[in-house]
């Protein structure tokens, strides 16, 4: 199965032009700016999610808008590794690190063109007043992050379930949204999940903090069009033994990202500056 979301999304890695300016009204008020238009996304979602209309095909097209509404608010996107999976054979389970409400949008059409996919999530956004309809259309396998033991069981048996029907699934370990990464805290679910299934695994790297956590409500936190968004696919792992050892090059393919990232994202704002 392939969709094809837009006429400009590029089948493969993507990187935003290096001229990328934001439009004229995001500068005064980029937070502002950007909210207006996610919520614009997701109304037009929900709706269509409230009458059966929100397919893949539109849960790409809203995906894509929403990484182009980072691209207007003057954040460039880069993502990197496409190529590593998008001709792979049947379902996936992909691994990542969770920063930001920013990649539960934009990976239904960074890996949604090319498989269909679902995500693990946690009750509380399947419940939402306005997304809840949206994310509960993607059919996800919902955890309440109460009870690790009904939590395995739920992404297990449910997992399972999806992924032999043909859907691949993005499972993130950590328990909750962080900038910084504590691979003490990434636990082994996803590689569990995989062998069970029998599925390959592909590591995911994100770093989405120009979509800021907030305080009070932390899906909404401040915009910031000074930190570039990356999104990365490591090559893919077969699970053997335990799955100690492809859990573990998952960690290391996020950190190694993430130091990396660092560094260019640097020298790109210092040019940027200049």
């Amino acid at each position: 199965m392939s969709l094809s979301p837009s006429r400009d999304f590029p089948p493969g890695d993507y990187h935003s032009p290096a001229d990328l300016k934001p439009q004229w009204w995001a500068r005064p008020f980029p937070t502002l700016a950007f909210y207006t238009g996610v919520l614009r996304i997701v109304s037009w979602s929900k709706d269509l999610a409230c009458h059966n209309e929100y397919d893949d095909q539109r849960w790409a097209e809203a995906s894509w808008s929403v990484c182009r509404q980072f691209e207007r608010c003057g954040a460039p996107l880069h993502i990197e590794g496409v190529d590593r999976f998008k001709g792979l054979e049947g379902p996936l389970v992909f691994i990542g690190n969770h920063m930001s409400t920013a990649e539960t949008f934009m990976l239904g059409v960074v890996i949604g063109q090319h498989k269909p996919v679902t995500f693990v999530v946690k009750k509380s956004l399947v419940d939402y007043p306005l997304f809840g309809p949206v994310m509960r259309s993607r059919n996800p396998v919902v955890v309440g992050r109460e009870n690790a033991r009904d939590d395995l069981k739920a992404v297990l048996e449910g997992g399972e379930a999806r992924l032999k029907r043909g859907r691949s699934m993005i499972v993130f370990p950590q328990r909750t949204r962080t900038v910084d990464f504590r691979p003490n805290e990434f636990n082994s679910i996803g590689v569990k999940l995989a062998k069970r299934a029998g599925c390959t695994v592909v590591p995911l790297a994100v770093k989405t903090d120009a979509w800021g956590n907030g305080t009070k409500l932390k899906d909404f936190g401040p915009f910031d069009a000074q930190k570039p968004v990356h999104i990365a696919f490591g090559e893919p792992l077969e699970v053997t033994g335990s799955g100690k050892e492809a859990n573990d090059a998952v960690i290391a393919f996020i950190q190694n990202k993430l130091a990396e990232w660092e560094e260019q994202d640097a020298a790109w704002l210092t040019t940027r500056r200049s």
